[in-house]
């Protein structure tokens, strides 16, 4: 069995995207998930992964293109593909408006083979494991000092490294986004008012019961391990989609399709204007230690401009925050074809009653934006409430 590798859409306002790098040749052996090409779109570099298992047969565009969505990149032989899985292909007739540079003139298989082939005039030197680990992370192992025997560049390097990146604050921005990718997002933005019967409903609750545990959590952890409060706000949004799937799924065709899974996406602001939101996958059946590496790991990788295909193409819900601009409220916009999306405002101290007593303690508003055609505000209000309760007992998310 034939397998096409296509262009995969990467969001739903995403038309091209230029292929960087092929991370296969002729005669490889590809298993799901496998990463197979480096895409470049608005959001950024993107790690692309195969949804078949397979032999490579050819390489059809070269480095360098930019193709339409739905273009065929390559040729699988003997495949088996995972269609659950894949991303949405478009009609083959988008092939016809791929843009290829004059300088690739020559054959796309040619031209890639040639890539694979070239290598670095001198090689780092870096431990097998730490060059897996910065791939991953979307490292550049140039950029790492090693400590090793001999200048090596270590596992403890790269966690250092990607530390460092995760706890500095993010690049400065400019005061304007490049006009293209004001477009990308006034597309989606304009898509997802025009499409969906949004209702906005928020809700102030005490984080004390949350910021306390937090706090007793890290004094027995070390750096690497300590917990942030949005760790605690993704898991609490992920369970509330498990406990009421109606908020977690897509609007497709006239219906919602429910997830089986609780894929949160965190909306990240990235250099030039960009806004992305990769998700957590399976964040709800997850440990929330595990929930805070992976979104660290995801940070890194995000502020390194580098991105996995799943983890932009799975969300089944969003969350965003603007905590760190100081915002109480935030109401935002749900990103189409998702039905829902949370809103964390500032953990601000105020004045809060508590059995008739004025104290100060810590406040978040937390808002969700719903899709009326699928829920209700009653619903919705029951949605928060559980968001709430979960902050309320910390030690079991």
């Amino acid at each position: 069995m034939a397998h096409d590798f296509r262009m995969p859409s990467l969001g739903p306002d995403m038309e091209s995207g230029t292929l960087l790098e092929w991370r296969i040749k002729p005669g490889d052996e590809v298993r799901r998930g496998d990463i197979v090409a480096l895409v470049e779109t608005d959001k950024g570099a993107i790690d692309v992964e195969s949804f078949a298992a397979g032999t490579v047969e050819k390489l059809l565009v070269a480095p360098g293109t930019r193709v339409p969505v739905g273009m065929v990149l390559a040729r699988f032989s003997g495949a088996e593909v995972q269609a659950a899985a894949a991303p949405e292909e478009a009609a083959p007739a988008a092939a016809a408006r791929a843009e290829q540079s004059p300088a690739l003139a020559e054959p796309a298989a040619a031209l890639a083979a040639a890539a694979t082939a070239s290598a670095p005039a001198q090689r780092q030197r870096i431990s097998p494991a730490a060059r897996v680990r910065a791939r991953q992370l979307g490292i550049d192992p140039a950029q790492v000092t090693g400590s090793g025997v001999g200048g090596a560049v270590t596992l403890e390097d790269i966690a250092r490294y990607a530390a460092a990146v995760a706890a500095s604050p993010p690049p400065a921005e400019p005061a304007r986004a490049a006009p293209d990718m004001r477009q990308v997002i006034a597309r989606a933005m304009t898509r997802s008012k025009r499409e969906i019967p949004h209702y906005y409903l928020s809700l102030t609750c005490s984080f004390l019961a949350a910021r306390t545990w937090i706090e007793q959590y890290n004094a027995g952890v070390g750096i690497q391990g300590r917990l942030l409060p949005s760790a605690l706000m993704l898991k609490a949004v992920a369970l509330a989609a498990q406990a009421m799937p109606e908020f977690n799924g897509f609007y497709r065709d006239g219906q919602f399709i429910p997830s089986a899974s609780v894929h949160v996406g965190m909306a990240i602001a990235m250099r030039g204007g960009r806004l992305v939101a990769p998700a957590i996958l399976d964040a709800g059946t997850k440990t929330i230690d595990v929930v805070m590496s992976e979104l660290r790991d995801l940070t890194t990788r995000v502020r390194a401009g580098h991105m996995r295909s799943a983890e932009l193409t799975a969300s089944t819900i969003t969350v965003t925050s603007l905590a760190e601009e100081g915002v109480d409220l935030i109401v935002p916009a749900i990103y189409p074809p998702q039905t829902a999306i949370v809103g964390f405002g500032s953990i601000l101290e105020r004045p809060w009653i508590v059995n008739g007593t004025v104290r100060p303690a810590p406040l978040v508003t937390i808002t969700v934006a719903g899709d009326h055609r699928v829920t209700d505000g009653r619903a919705g209000a029951r949605f928060l409430a559980y968001i709430r309760d979960a902050l309320q007992a910390p030690q079991r998310l």
